[in-house]
């Protein structure tokens, strides 16, 4: 098998199984009955986005914090964002074991068997995006977001990449996850889509030029960019042996990073 079989069968692998969306897709049918039941007109609008919803998500054997982002829109947007999180998390209370609920500021998170789902408070005034609540304000106050914009962003990044990109970025989700979580996932996600991409045909190319591509800011933390280094020192000792006719080193290789 060569380096790029193997990371091209890892990345159609890297992918939520026929059972785990139906699974999915039952869990959030569920959720949108007993919000409703629960909040009534209280909430204008919910639903999906994130990972999920881009095709990007990975299974949970692949990244046990894989999650299904859902937003939950309030109608009242005169609070503080604590107080909607505080509505959420007594939502879930109400309608779920406690041992499946847990605080992950600012968002409340439910800890199914299959998934994990990250109910996440937003507000919206007629000609305003999407609030939610802003990390750099310790939560108190809300920052705009477009929720699923980013979404046409990456499909049209993968066109371009004759739809090679989105495995890519499976497989440096799945060594990220694999690796302690070196990068936050969506922002790594949107790092990816924004890249420019030279000489690339492949699965093997594009994943390989992420890698070699990637940086960290020098004041990151070491063990960081350890991980950061020995995932780069292994794609290029995987060129090495390609470019010396050793396709089993290669993928020995290679499997050190994506087994």
């Amino acid at each position: 098998m060569s380096v790029q079989t193997h990371l091209y069968n890892r990345a159609s692998n890297a992918i939520l199984s026929d059972s785990e969306k139906t699974s999915i897709d039952t869990s959030i049918t569920t959720l949108q009955s007993r919000l409703k039941s629960y909040f009534g007109s209280d909430i204008t609008t919910h639903f999906r986005f994130g990972s999920s919803t881009r095709g990007t998500i990975l299974p949970r054997s692949m990244d046990a914090e894989s999650d299904i982002d859902y937003m939950i829109v309030f109608a009242d947007e005169s609070s503080k964002p604590q107080t909607y999180v505080s509505r959420l998390k007594r939502f879930a209370e109400n309608h779920y074991s406690s041992s499946d609920i847990a605080q992950s500021h600012p968002t409340v998170v439910l800890k199914l068997n299959h998934i994990k789902f990250d109910l996440v408070p937003a507000i919206k005034s007629y000609f305003e995006e999407y609030r939610i609540p802003a990390k750099t304000s310790s939560y108190q106050d809300w920052m705009s977001t477009s929720p699923n914009d980013f979404n046409s962003k990456l499909t049209a990044a993968n066109i371009r990449c004759d739809s090679y990109l989105k495995p890519a970025i499976r497989l440096l989700k799945y060594w990220n996850a694999m690796a302690g979580y070196v990068f936050e996932s969506y922002e790594l996600e949107k790092w990816a889509a924004g890249c420019y991409f030279s000489n690339c045909s492949t699965v093997r190319d594009y994943f390989f030029a992420l890698v070699d591509g990637k940086s960290l800011d020098w004041n990151a933390a070491q063990w960081r960019k350890d991980k950061l280094e020995r995932a780069k020192t292994i794609v290029k000792k995987t060129k090495e042996y390609e470019q010396s006719a050793m396709p089993v080193n290669a993928e020995q290789e290679i499997k050190k990073l994506i087994p």
